[in-house]
């Protein structure tokens, strides 16, 4: 059990989990969830760490199918810029490794932002806490339990 599915059964929210045979030569895991378990990339969300002008890390959570907006992700987070973190240092701050870090029990709390798509789902997908283990459950739970703020994220 990862500390993901413990916040989320200690939190009482509904939710499912799925696995997959994850493949160690993929570097894109968030498009082979989808593909692994036939879901559209537009509702498997992956989660990144970017670091901000002012050295806090933010986490962003954006659909696979597109691209992380740093300037949007800078703006929605009072930041003039945005870089990606190192791997070492996401994994440092979370508690999970890339390709699996959820954005869900993580080891602290860092300031959390989720695609402004996501509030047209019935329910989404995100990384349960390992490669190969995915989470489905509604956004506004997932805004709940990471105190995510909405915004516009993603760009083709």
């Amino acid at each position: 059990m990862t500390p993901a599915i413990k916040q989320l059964e200690s939190a009482g929210v509904d939710f499912t989990v799925a696995e997959y045979a994850h493949d160690p030569r993929t570097p894109a895991y968030g498009e082979e969830a989808a593909r692994a378990l036939g879901l559209s990339p537009d509702e498997v969300f992956k989660t990144l760490l970017a670091k901000l002008d002012d050295g806090r890390l933010a986490v962003a959570i954006v659909p696979v199918s597109h691209w992380l907006d740093l300037k949007a992700l800078a703006r929605a987070a009072g930041a003039r810029k945005a870089v990606m973190a190192e791997a070492e240092e996401a994994q440092r701050a979370t508690g999970y490794v890339v390709g699996g870090i959820s954005p869900l029990g993580q080891k602290r709390r860092l300031p959390t932002f989720l695609d402004a798509s996501a509030e047209a789902l019935p329910a989404l997908h995100v990384s349960g806490g390992r490669r190969g283990l995915e989470i489905r459950l509604a956004p506004a739970d997932l805004v709940r339990l990471t105190g995510a703020r909405l915004a516009p994220l993603a760009r083709s």
